[in-house]
């Protein structure tokens, strides 16, 4: 118990440190730059320690359970030797998170009204929930694509520069073909999927398989996962949008 309390308040002594450079930025503009007030100071502190304390349960919820269930099961996956279900898992893995990613949810929300008020999409429930949930299984079957992938990847012990430089490649390709109105709409997918819930899970995944297999460097062949998950969705969205 002592362990873990020093372990929370390390973690909250970090936390602190990170939101302190945000909060000194806003307040030299509103204070010096804009000379005005900070609106609402009691209701601006109040959220600020709860951005504080959720940034410190967060941190040590991901040191505690994520990170260690990922490898876990990147262990398991290759001591059972079956190449075929890791690599569902991972689609899995991929697909699972990113539909559960909040910072998806928002944007494809967000997506969704303004191409109902540009008249892209009829002005009605129905069809800003359908453009919606398109775009977030898009987006989810990308990322699925790109952790298989980068699992062969790992697998195969292949260098990374070549399948970024191929992702970069397509991406500037699909640009060129895709209509405007979704470009934008499939660059921001590609960060947005990138957030709190699959970059824990997938780091774990890499990591922990390139520490399984013999002749793999995790600092090499371990990382790299994000970079793919980050790509495909652009590609994909670019297509979705050109083809449907």
């Amino acid at each position: 118990m002592k362990a873990l309390l020093e372990e929370l308040l390390r973690s909250t002594r970090d936390s602190v440190r990170d939101v302190l450079p945000i909060a000194l930025v806003i307040g030299f503009f509103q204070l010096v730059v804009l000379q005005r007030p900070i609106p609402n100071l009691e209701t601006i502190l109040a959220g600020s320690v709860m951005v504080v304390l959720g940034l410190t349960l967060f941190i040590r919820g991901l040191e505690m359970a994520l990170f260690p269930i990922g490898e876990a099961m990147a262990y398991g996956f290759v001591r059972k030797g079956s190449v075929t279900w890791l690599l569902l898992f991972s689609f899995a893995l991929g697909f699972g998170t990113t539909v559960a990613e909040p910072a998806l949810i928002a944007i494809a929300a967000e997506a969704s009204r303004v191409a109902a008020d540009a008249g892209v999409i009829a002005r009605s429930d129905a069809s800003r929930s359908e453009y919606a949930i398109g775009l977030r299984i898009t987006v989810a079957l990308s990322v699925g694509f790109a952790i298989v992938l980068g699992v062969v990847r790992i697998l195969k012990g292949w260098p990374i520069h070549w399948f970024i430089i191929a992702g970069y490649v397509g991406v500037v390709t699909m640009t060129a073909f895709a209509p405007p109105e979704i470009v934008g709409i499939a660059y921001d997918s590609g960060g947005v999927t990138t957030s709190t819930v699959t970059v824990p899970l997938v780091t774990a995944l890499g990591v922990g398989l390139a520490q399984s297999i013999r002749g793999r460097n995790p600092m090499i062949d371990g990382f790299g996962l994000i970079a793919f998950a980050s790509l495909t969705p652009m590609i994909f969205v670019m297509a979705y949008g050109a083809f449907f």
